[in-house]
């Protein structure tokens, strides 16, 4: 593609969740409270779990494309909440607040080094590039976010005609 914005474009496109993905917002808006912890059987994470790994594995993939000095957290218990439910209603829209707060910060990092998104990360010389980290990312958010879409219909908390 000769022209890097509309790659950009391209990118961002999928971090937002278009196309044949759900777009974050339609699976985390209107959760319910009660089931935000709620892990039926044969369920290997509760809701809970899933937007905190999200969050933590966002924020561990958006400071790795800033630049040096970041420390990923430990692999894998460092990518997991410990408890199944959120300790409080705050801390569900912490994370969720987190959660969209970083993917708009990836959004504008993509768009803002367009001309770059080939290149190696300028603090890893020859290292993954901004587009490798960004597709990353959009692929991990649409698996697990498909993940909360089945887990919200199996508790019967997905709208109705919500696809």
């Amino acid at each position: 593609m000769s022209d890097p914005a509309k790659l950009a474009d391209h990118v961002t496109y999928l971090l937002r969740g278009r196309g044949a993905h759900a777009s974050p917002a339609a699976v985390l808006d209107g959760w319910p409270e009660g089931l935000r912890g709620d892990r039926p059987p044969g369920a290997e994470h509760s809701a809970w779990q899933l937007l905190e790994h999200l969050r933590i594995a966002q924020s561990d993939l958006l400071e790795y494309s800033r630049g040096p000095g970041h420390e990923s957290p430990e692999w894998p218990a460092g990518y997991w909440p410990a408890t199944e439910a959120p300790p409080d209603d705050r801390a569900w829209e912490n994370s969720r607040s987190a959660f969209f707060a970083d993917l708009a910060a990836m959004q504008a990092l993509v768009t803002e080094r367009a001309e770059a998104l080939l290149e190696p990360l300028p603090h890893l010389e020859d290292g993954p590039t901004l587009l490798r980290e960004a597709l990353l990312l959009a692929d991990h958010n649409a698996y697990h976010l498909g993940q909360l879409v089945a887990l919200r219909r199996r508790l019967g908390a997905w709208p109705a005609g919500a696809g």
